[in-house]
């Protein structure tokens, strides 16, 4: 029986990020392609203000992604996480991909001592939504964009 490992993406995953990232677009119904060759350039970099990219891995295939970043509040001295960004392969989900990266996440948070993660998603992401309400509470936030 294969293993799911969750690692920091390398740059050979970059043609299987690609296509997941796209998919995560298409899903969210929008276009990202003039940002795709800078953000993958952050994701591999060693900026520490810059997103970071990990990647679900069974059998060489990478099956998922999330990107993450910390930042600094003013509500507290320890850093938090944002989850910006998590996709899974359609053939891939309710296999515990999408969790495994949420947790490896939540590990980077606990080793940094940070204080909290926390992400959004839209409101139509019903099958995102079975996941993080098993491992994140809903908050009472409202977003406002401009």
């Amino acid at each position: 029986m294969s293993k799911l490992i969750v690692r920091p993406a390398r740059d050979s995953d970059r043609p299987e990020w690609e296509v997941l990232w796209k998919g995560y677009q298409q899903f969210y119904e929008t276009n990202l392609d003039h940002v795709t060759n800078s953000l993958w350039g952050r994701l591999m970099g060693d900026n520490p203000h810059d997103p970071m990219c990990l990647v679900a891995e069974e059998d060489g295939k990478v099956l998922g992604f999330t990107h993450y970043l910390f930042h600094g509040s003013c509500w507290s001295d320890k850093q938090r996480i944002y989850l910006n960004d998590l996709f899974t392969a359609p053939e891939a989900r309710g296999k515990g991909v999408g969790r495994a990266l949420i947790e490896a996440v939540y590990e980077a948070a606990d080793a940094a001592d940070a204080e909290t993660v926390y992400w959004l998603t839209q409101e139509f992401n019903t099958a995102g939504r079975a996941l993080y309400d098993k491992v994140a509470k809903v908050t009472p936030f409202i977003k406002y964009s401009r």
